[in-house]
């Protein structure tokens, strides 16, 4: 069994098995071989925005620079429903640690808010952005070290789960129903035709 273009065309870049790729993620294996059909068409895509960029590293769990099946599967594993809460909160902090230090700055912070408010189309004034920043990270930072390390970030986030609401996209419990047009016949049902 396989994506479809697996056996047919080229496979995509560090093209895993689906099979293996649902043992290891909320995904079934159907919902795998659809995921490449979707890798395929969004690999040849080119997105201008610079919080794409961000999640692109995160994706990139090899740092060579492509996100293969496999890492694009596996991270996109985090936004399923039923992703564990704390897989969306540790790839919350590492989204919001910019600068891969391992703590959350106020700047960086600040940074993700801006992004956030620009993707929403949100136009606040520049003094409610640096309250609502201030805010944020005051009750974040609770040691009062000047940054938010992953133990503070996981009970901040537990308190306001809101924060990673977006974190979890519904439809991706059932991928096949929700993009029909990726569903490609696999080699098992092709073979009992």
């Amino acid at each position: 069994m396989g994506c479809y273009c697996s056996k047919k065309i080229k496979s995509p870049p560090g093209y895993e098995e689906p099979a293996v790729l649902a043992a290891e993620t909320p995904f079934t294996v159907s919902d795998v071989e659809a995921l490449c059909e979707l890798y395929k068409k969004l690999s040849n895509s080119v997105i201008e925005d610079g919080l794409i960029h961000k999640i692109f590293d995160l994706f990139d769990l090899k740092r060579n620079g492509v996100i293969e099946f496999g890492e694009f599967v596996r991270s996109l594993g985090v936004f399923h429903p039923d992703a564990p809460l704390e897989d969306k909160i540790e790839f919350a902090f590492r989204l919001y640690d910019l600068r891969q230090t391992g703590y959350v700055e106020r700047e960086e912070l600040k940074e993700m808010v801006l992004a956030l408010l620009h993707e929403s189309d949100l136009i606040l004034s520049d003094d409610l952005v640096e309250i609502i920043v201030n805010k944020t990270f005051n009750d974040a930072d609770t040691k009062g070290d000047g940054k938010i390390d992953q133990d503070e970030w996981k009970a901040f986030v537990t308190a306001h789960p809101s924060l990673v609401k977006n974190m979890t996209l519904p439809y991706l419990k059932d991928i096949t129903l929700a993009f029909p047009s990726f569903v490609v016949r696999t080699e098992s049902e092709d073979s009992e035709m």
